[in-house]
């Protein structure tokens, strides 16, 4: 199934189940997404108030996670792009919740910077939490998937070694537009990593090409912090990012970026000055 979190016609929040151009409100069942998952997705009706999808508003899949873990580096072709040497572990950065936005939302581009740049990634919600988790128990884990796009302050990110501040300005990340159950998806390897900007593909991968799979980057993180129901996990980006073209491709206010991948779902985003 697929699940949204979103804003009624009147601005309350609540989340639901989406099926083509209709949602299910569920709001009544839980206050929402990530409790309905702490709950048992399962175990919550599938059916409430019906509401046309033109007249909700989509909000980041799960707006208030716990955690945002980005993983940078994890496709060959990125890590060659960048010039970087391959590494025997994943690079691991965060994102704060106020960086996300939701299917159709805009991305805000801030005026402090002339890079600013998109990543089309695979997203994964984490729907049991635990700590030192194995990766041959990492599956059940997993409440879903979502597309995801890491925009990056390419300018401020290379201020110094640290990742963090090109990385989680406000209203730069877009998630979603559903959570999209794992038994949506018959072969997770096999969806595509694509990303468009104004139409044109600029990244394009497949999920089986990561170095460090789901099960790997679940249990090293894992490790070193407990993840909780809700938290998200970024996997990281093909090789084709802006800043890396010839000439480099920098978003601008009045682009659009397009991230789909397979049947998990497509995700479009336009990009404004920030006002």
């Amino acid at each position: 199934m697929r699940f949204v979190s979103f804003l009624r016609a009147d601005g309350t929040a609540s989340w639901g189940r989406i099926d083509g151009e209709t949602v299910y409100d569920l709001g009544a069942f839980a206050t929402d997404l990530k409790a309905a998952i702490a709950a048992g997705l399962g175990t919550i009706a599938t059916t409430g108030p019906e509401l046309a999808l033109a007249s909700i508003t989509l909000l980041p899949v799960i707006p208030n996670p716990g955690k945002i873990l980005c993983v940078g580096l994890n496709y060959a072709t990125h890590v060659a792009e960048t010039g970087r040497d391959q590494k025997e572990h994943p690079a691991i950065f965060h994102r704060w919740a106020d960086s996300l936005i939701g299917e159709g939302a805009a991305i805000v581009h801030p005026p402090e910077t002339a890079r600013f740049d998109y990543e089309g990634e695979l997203a994964v919600v984490i729907g049991k939490g635990g700590r030192r988790i194995k990766p041959a128990d990492a599956w059940d884990h997993v409440a879903g998937y979502a597309p995801f796009n890491d925009g990056s302050v390419r300018d401020w990110q290379r201020h110094n070694i640290q990742f963090t501040p090109g990385k989680t300005w406000p209203a730069t990340g877009g998630f979603g537009p559903a959570l999209v159950t794992p038994d949506e998806v018959t072969d997770l390897g096999s969806q595509r990593v694509q990303t468009r900007v104004n139409g044109e593909l600029v990244q394009d991968q497949p999920v089986s090409d990561m170095i460090w799979d789901i099960p790997t980057i679940i249990a090293y993180c894992s490790t070193f912090t407990e993840l909780g129901v809700g938290d998200v996990i970024a996997t990281g980006t093909p090789g084709g990012v802006g800043d890396k073209r010839s000439p480099p491709l920098y978003l601008l206010p009045g682009d659009t970026v397009t991230v789909s991948i397979g049947t998990i779902g497509t995700l479009t985003n336009p990009v404004i000055a920030e006002a």
